[in-house]
């Protein structure tokens, strides 16, 4: 596989006929695909718990209630007690945060806590998404399931990211590929 067939920075969506529960209709931020398997988080399924739980499970106090109110995403069945945030880039006058992974020119991945303690005092990314546990492929895995018409993928969009609703991101992400998903079909197969 060449550098140019690697999806690092791009959304997969979840074909309709996906029968694993854990992927079912999911769309997946790939945050770092190589030779030795694939990381992504998956950004549209909010789990029964907001950032302010996140907060005070770390003894960090808030200050904008309505960041405490935002819903954390299951990122993924791997290493779910672990966090990740997908932010934009800091500004010129911020500072990089520890454990910081450079995506793309525009979206970030944080793992260290130094994040989560600038959000709630209100000094953090200006658009940030908190997700619990990853999806991890191991070396030519996700080539293997592209292949079985598992996937589809393109290019991540902030706007997709940080700005659609969780409902609404699956439908979207496949927008972003110029059909209406509702044509897609239920069963995998090969042309």
């Amino acid at each position: 596989m060449t550098d140019t067939t690697f999806l690092t920075g791009h959304l997969l969506i979840a074909m309709p006929a996906m029968q694993d529960p854990n992927f079912a209709r999911t769309v997946t931020y790939i945050c770092e695909h190589t030779e030795q398997g694939a990381l992504g988080i998956v950004i549209n399924r909010p789990l029964d718990m907001d950032l302010g739980t996140i907060f005070d499970q770390l003894s960090l106090d808030s200050t904008d209630p309505t960041l405490a109110r935002q819903p954390v995403l299951q990122g993924g069945p791997v290493h779910q007690e672990r966090g990740f945030v997908l932010h934009e880039p800091p500004e010129a006058a911020e500072r990089e945060f520890d454990a910081t992974l450079a995506v793309t020119d525009a979206i970030r991945v944080t793992t260290s806590q130094d994040i989560l303690s600038a959000m709630a005092r209100g000094i953090g990314p200006r658009r940030a998404v908190v997700a619990l546990g990853y999806a991890g492929w191991g070396a030519g895995q996700l080539e293997s399931e592209l292949g079985q018409n598992t996937w589809l993928s393109v290019p991540a969009t902030p706007k997709i990211i940080f700005d659609t609703p969780f409902e609404l991101r699956w439908r979207e992400s496949t927008r972003l590929l110029g059909f209406d998903p509702s044509t897609l079909s239920h069963q995998a197969g090969h042309a």
